[in-house]
C-alpha cells in the first residue's frame, strides 16, 4: 500500500508541476503577445525568448558533451542569448526589420574568428573540428531559428501576434494529435531506432489535428490573417503538421545520441525546454517564407 501511495503522490506531485510550468510559460507568452500595456508585453516577450534561448542552450550544449563534442558552450550560450535580445531590440525597439538580419550577420562573421580563437587557447581540446561545428550548430539551431519565432512575431504590415499564436497553436496541435491518436489506435511504428513510441497513426492523426486547428483559426478569427484563403490554410496546416513530426525526430535523435530522455528539466514536469521548442524551431523557416513569399497582401 505505501508503493502505491507514493506512486500516486508522485503522479499527482507531476501533474501540478506540469500545469504551473504550462500556466507559466503560456501566461507569459500570452501577455507578450496581447498585454493592453506595451511595456508589459515587450517585457514579457523579450523575457520569454531569452528565458527559452538561454536554457535551449544550455541543454543543447549538455547533450553535445555528453556526445563528447566538446563544444564551446559558454561562448555559445553568451552569443546565443546576446543575439535574441540584439534581434528583440532591433524588431520591438527600433522597428526595424532590416536591422535585425544586419545584427545577425555582423554576430555571425565575429562569431567565426571568436570560436578559433578559443580552440587556439584550448590546450587540452584535441577535437577543434567537432567544438566547432557543434557550437555553431548550437547557435544556429536554437538562436538563429528563436529570431525567426521573433521576425513572424514582429512581421511587417501584418497582426504579427496573430500570426505567432496561429504557428504555435497550429504546429503544437499536431503533437497532441499523434499523441491521442497514436495511443488510441497506433501500431505501425514510424522510425524505432529513433523514436519508439511514433506510429504512422499518431503521424496521420497530427497533420489532421493541425489542419483542423489552422481551419479553426481562419473560420473563428479570419479577421486578423488578411489574405488567409481556406486552400492556403488547409495546406499550411498540414504542412506544419508534418514539419512538427520532423522537429521532434530530429530532436529525440540528438538526445538517443546523447542516452538521455528529456532534453532537461528546468520546467518541472513538462521536459526540457528543447522538447517543447523541436517543432517549433524546425517550422518558423517555413513559417516565415509563408509570410513573405506565399501569403498575398
Amino acid at each position: 500500500m505505501a508503493d502505491d501511495t507514493a506512486v500516486k503522490l508522485s503522479k499527482g506531485q507531476t501533474f501540478v508541476r506540469r500545469l504551473c510550468s504550462s500556466l507559466f510559460l503560456y501566461g507569459v507568452l500570452m501577455a507578450g503577445l496581447f498585454a493592453p500595456n506595451e511595456k508589459v508585453k515587450l517585457v514579457a516577450f523579450g523575457g520569454i525568448m531569452a528565458l527559452l534561448g538561454a536554457v535551449a542552450l544550455v541543454e543543447y550544449f549538455q547533450m553535445a558533451r555528453k556526445r563528447e563534442l566538446a563544444p564551446f558552450g559558454t561562448l555559445g550560450t553568451a552569443t546565443g542569448v546576446g543575439l535574441i535580445g540584439l534581434v528583440f531590440w532591433a524588431l520591438a525597439i527600433r522597428g526595424d526589420a532590416e536591422l535585425a538580419g544586419e545584427v545577425e550577420i555582423a554576430f555571425l562573421i565575429c562569431l567565426i574568428p571568436a570560436l578559433g580563437i578559443c580552440q587556439l587557447c584550448a590546450a587540452k581540446n584535441e577535437r577543434g573540428m567537432a567544438a566547432v561545428a557543434s557550437t555553431l550548430f548550437g547557435i544556429f539551431y536554437v538562436a538563429i531559428l528563436l529570431n525567426v519565432l521573433q521576425k513572424i512575431r514582429y512581421f511587417p504590415d501584418l497582426d504579427g501576434a496573430w500570426w505567432l499564436l496561429y504557428f504555435i497553436v497550429v504546429s503544437k496541435m499536431s503533437d497532441t494529435g499523434a499523441y491521442c491518436t497514436g495511443s488510441l489506435i497506433g501500431k505501425n511504428k514510424m522510425i524505432p531506432r529513433v523514436s519508439p513510441g511514433k506510429t504512422w497513426e499518431g503521424f496521420v492523426g497530427g497533420i489532421v489535428f493541425s489542419v483542423a486547428s489552422s481551419w479553426a483559426f481562419l473560420h473563428f478569427a479570419g479577421g486578423h490573417f488578411s489574405g488567409f484563403t481556406l486552400a492556403q490554410a488547409l495546406v499550411l496546416g498540414a504542412l506544419l503538421g508534418v514539419g512538427s513530426v520532423a522537429g521532434d525526430l530530429v530532436e529525440s535523435l540528438m538526445k538517443r545520441e546523447a542516452g538521455l530522455k528529456d532534453s532537461g528539466e528546468f520546467f518541472p514536469g513538462v521536459g526540457g525546454v528543447l522538447d517543447l521548442l523541436d517543432s517549433l524551431l524546425f517550422n518558423a523557416p517555413l513559417m516565415y517564407l509563408f509570410l513573405k513569399y506565399g501569403l498575398a497582401q
